[in-house]
């Protein structure tokens, strides 16, 4: 469980969300309320390809910050990438984040594609 306070028109609330992985999700979702009739369902997104154990083993893995869509990615395997280049763009809630890369090194390995989505802590690439 995590608490957050949420500031809503100059109301302050504390708010507690679990935390759940996608295996939690799946077995729940058949006990799960069915939704109200007048909100239109949201497609299931789809989950990024998991990094290589050994890729991740030897390097260090760049992870999504927060959910969202791949717009693009500005780096392929083997290229060599500085403290503070910009791997790749995620868009979350119709904002576009950079994700920069966190040290110098060679990209060991691309996770995502151009118009993937991933879920909170998705592996996108790994640097060694």
């Amino acid at each position: 469980m995590k608490k957050y306070n949420v500031t809503v028109n100059g109301t302050a609330y504390e708010i507690t969300l679990e935390v759940v992985d996608a295996a939690d999700v799946k077995a729940a979702a058949p006990a799960a309320a069915p939704a109200p009739a007048a909100a239109p369902a949201a497609p299931a997104p789809v989950a990024a390809p998991a990094a290589p154990a050994a890729a991740a083993a030897n390097g260090e893995t760049v992870n999504a910050p927060m959910p969202g869509n791949i717009l693009a990615v500005n780096v392929t395997n083997g290229a060599q990438v500085k403290k503070g280049d910009v791997l790749m763009i995620l868009e979350a809630m119709k904002m576009e984040n950079e994700i920069i890369c966190p040290c110098d090194g060679t990209v060991a390995s691309v996770n995502v594609t151009k118009g993937s989505t991933v879920e909170t802590g998705a592996v996108l690439c790994v640097i060694g």
